[in-house]
């Protein structure tokens, strides 16, 4: 647990690589969430280390990885999406970790206090055996909708969908959501799928790109305009208030 950076002589050639395990190298990375981190793995696995007291490393506990010896390289299981399901996007909200699979599918498992899982409920996953692999259910997208991008922050993910519509859910304290509402999505059963809305952005306009911030969101659309919705309070908003 000894910071590295901070003092003369610790990076460079004294800094050592990440050991992802024995020919194992990382394709892509994921640093978003509270103190903790994920990595996409040239052989599709996906590996996840750091904090995790609400399961954010997928791992089926609360122990923490990386920080103590002998936990790293081919120790360090990768995460269980389900039988056969490999992950081809990461991402991350505070003490949570979702994936876009193979299968079009998202996976979200961590802490869960908002329903930013999407799973109707408000009980971690992947932090007790069984949760993960199989057991753990992909969010719920609409029949027939699958997700091409996705944009997690702090405890609300939104998600751009194959129809081209636009779907948040989790903590909406502040209307980050863009529902309307100061009331969360998914943390109770029905908010979800063909129920959870799709955010209005305007007539005939759809969103090309997401991105989320800790308590606002923000996209931009095909007419190239860009509209942002949510907490205001330095004015993140861009609308001069």
């Amino acid at each position: 647990t000894n910071n590295r950076g901070d003092a003369s002589g610790e990076m460079g050639d004294n800094l050592p690589a990440v050991d992802l395990g024995t020919g194992r190298s990382a394709t892509a990375i994921l640093s978003g969430g509270w103190m903790h981190m994920c990595a996409l793995l040239d052989d599709k696995s996906l590996k996840c280390w750091g904090n995790n007291d609400k399961g954010q490393l997928g791992l089926g506990d609360t122990n923490n990885r990386g920080d103590a010896s002998g936990e790293m390289g081919d120790n360090l299981p990768a995460v269980d999406l389900g039988t056969g399901r490999s992950a081809t996007a990461i991402f991350a909200m505070g003490g949570s970790t979702c994936a876009l699979l193979d299968d079009k599918s998202l996976k979200c498992w961590g802490m869960n206090f908002a329903g930013q899982l999407g799973l109707g409920d408000t009980n971690h996953r992947g932090d007790a055996s069984d949760e993960m692999g199989d057991n753990l259910p992909a969010v719920d997208l609409g029949i027939g909708r699958t997700a091409t991008a996705i944009s997690a922050q702090q405890q609300h993910v939104c998600a751009l969908l194959d129809d081209k519509s636009l779907k948040c859910w989790g903590l909406n304290d502040s209307g980050q959501l863009g529902l309307g509402d100061a009331y969360n999505r998914g943390d109770a059963s029905g908010e979800m799928g063909d129920n959870l809305p799709a955010v209005d952005l305007g007539t005939g306009r759809t969103a090309t790109a997401i991105a989320a911030g800790d308590h606002h969101t923000c996209a931009l659309l095909d007419d190239k305009s860009l509209k942002c919705w949510g907490y205001n309070g330095y004015g993140e908003l861009g609308l001069g208030d």
